[in-house]
């Protein structure tokens, strides 16, 4: 941020922490007493994330958080919202309305201060990190504890593009995000309640569901050269979940980019297609991505297209969230609709 208007924040803050310091140690911010049933701490990405007490101004810099935070009923502790790449989920629309949007894309360290945070969550490396936002330890200079969902902390960032998975990413790390966030905030039923919902609807989809045979290409974004999921990430739930194979199964990288020649020669049967409604690559939308497909002389001939078996999908719904379940469903429907699935 310009440096004048960090040296007015800091400014700023000397100005209400010193006259506390000068009311001796137990006025401090960090000797207050907590909230009964707190503090409370998790272990987070290597980093304990502690709180004294509720968070009552958040500010969620991904949508993926976002929502999640909105699915708890807690709308009303966020005090601000950034990175969104699709519009809310419609049951979470009117809790959304109420809360102040930072900014489509990233924000900026200083407009996430202005919001006077009391707790920053992220569901990525790459927004709350080196390269982002901010790192965790520079919101902690601020007094501000973090949370980072923990489907990104057991992926390998340190590389460039999306990061790279091991092993497989699954549900359970998702709900183990719904649960850690109900803690801090003291709503571990609503979290239980969660959880058993998003289950729920995952067993409804998929039973007696065999789509075995099935080869998928999921695409994110970009035609130019284009951002399709490899094995492990949120595509790789879904993929288990109706038992098919994903054509990149080989790859461990989260998205890479990979050209359409080499998509040509796996020839995927159904193509799952992200519908975003940002405005930062080629091809965002759904419509734009198969428009290009239909034209394009490498790709007009895929099997896929030639029967226009699309899948349409959020961007949320192919990224670790609890819109995960949500790409379940509407893969699992569609299989059926193609006669694909038995």
């Amino acid at each position: 941020m310009p440096l004048h208007r960090t040296t007015s924040l800091i400014a700023a803050l000397l100005a209400v922490l010193l006259p506390l310091a000068g009311c001796g140690a137990a006025a401090g911010p960090t000797a207050r007493q907590a909230a009964p049933g707190y503090p409370r701490t998790v272990a987070n990405c290597g980093l304990p994330t502690r709180v004294e007490a509720p968070p009552r101004r958040v500010v969620s810099l991904n949508q993926g958080s976002t929502e999640i935070l909105l699915a708890l009923g807690l709308g009303d502790r966020l005090a601000g919202t950034a990175t969104w790449t699709d519009p809310v989920r419609p049951d979470l629309a009117e809790a959304n309305a109420r809360v102040p949007r930072l900014a489509d894309n990233m924000p900026s360290f200083e407009a996430v201060l202005e919001a006077e945070p009391d707790f920053v969550t992220a569901s990525f490396a790459s927004t709350l990190g080196v390269g982002g936002v901010a790192t965790r330890e520079r919101f902690a200079e601020f007094g501000v504890p973090s949370y980072l969902s923990p489907a990104d902390c057991v992926k390998d960032n340190s590389g460039g593009g999306d990061g790279r998975r091991g092993t497989p990413l699954t549900m359970e790390t998702i709900y183990r995000e719904i649960r850690e966030l109900a803690r801090l905030f003291g709503v571990e039923e609503r979290g239980e309640r969660l959880v058993s919902d998003l289950r729920g609807r995952l067993h409804r989809a998929t039973a007696g569901l065999d789509a075995s045979g099935v080869t998928l290409l999921y695409w994110f974004a970009n035609s130019d050269s284009p951002y399709l999921a490899g094995c492990c990430g949120a595509p790789g739930i879904m993929t288990e979940a109706v038992g098919a194979r994903n054509v990149f199964d080989d790859t461990h990288d989260e998205w890479p980019q990979i050209s359409w020649e080499t998509v040509a020669e796996r020839d995927p049967d159904v193509l799952v297609i992200g519908d975003l409604t940002r405005r930062s690559q080629t091809a965002e939308s759904a419509a734009a991505k198969i428009e290009f497909l239909e034209s394009h002389p490498v790709t007009r001939d895929l099997d896929a297209v030639r029967h226009k078996r699309y899948v349409l999908l959020s961007g949320q719904a192919m990224n670790p969230t609890i819109r995960t379940v949500d790409g379940v469903e509407e893969l699992a429907s569609k299989l059926r609709e193609f006669g694909l699935a038995r």
